[in-house]
């Protein structure tokens, strides 16, 4: 190796490590997220599941559904059935409706590509008890007109769920 080689060598390696740390420590919120796929359709009767884990119980957090679709995504809006299973054994289910896309049907959230990565509101300053959470979300689309819901909703390949704690 030449010096020239060296030079960009270390420069790269420099780089990357900062590139690296700098998403890392952004981060510092994040106590939990995770993804599943949901393949190239979400099936209407496909639940996503999460087992969540224990938390401080003294802290607050905010508690997110992360959605990933792309440009096969059909629909404006997308309704969601969460539950969410206590330690109590007491399951609180909530029906949710996000805004996907704008008025031209451009897809709304994160992202340079064809694929947006929307960071979706669930529960704000949520204080947990003392054991395990499981998190069940369904997807609930409907085309207007239509009672029977969507069989195989196109444009939605994976679904997360992430905590953040408050500072």
């Amino acid at each position: 190796m030449n010096l020239k080689s060296n030079f960009l060598y270390i420069f790269f390696v420099i780089f990357f490590y900062s590139a690296l740390s700098l998403l890392v420590s952004c981060d510092k919120k994040r106590v939990f997220d995770e993804y599943h796929s949901v393949g190239k359709s979400w099936d209407k009767d496909s639940i996503v599941s999460f087992e969540l884990p224990v938390v401080d119980t003294t802290k607050q957090y905010n508690l997110f559904l992360n959605i990933r679709d792309n440009n096969e995504y059909p629909f404006n809006n997308l309704f969601l059935i969460v539950s969410m299973q206590q330690p109590n054994k007491i399951t609180k289910i909530d029906t949710l409706e996000y805004q996907m896309a704008d008025e031209q049907g451009m897809l709304l959230g994160e992202g340079f590509t064809d694929i947006k990565d929307s960071k979706l509101v669930y529960k704000e300053r949520m204080k947990f008890k003392t054991g395990k959470y499981k998190i069940q979300i369904k997807q609930a689309v409907r085309q207007t007109g239509k009672i029977a819901g969507v069989e195989k909703l196109q444009g939605i390949t994976e679904v997360g769920f992430r905590i953040e704690k408050l500072e």
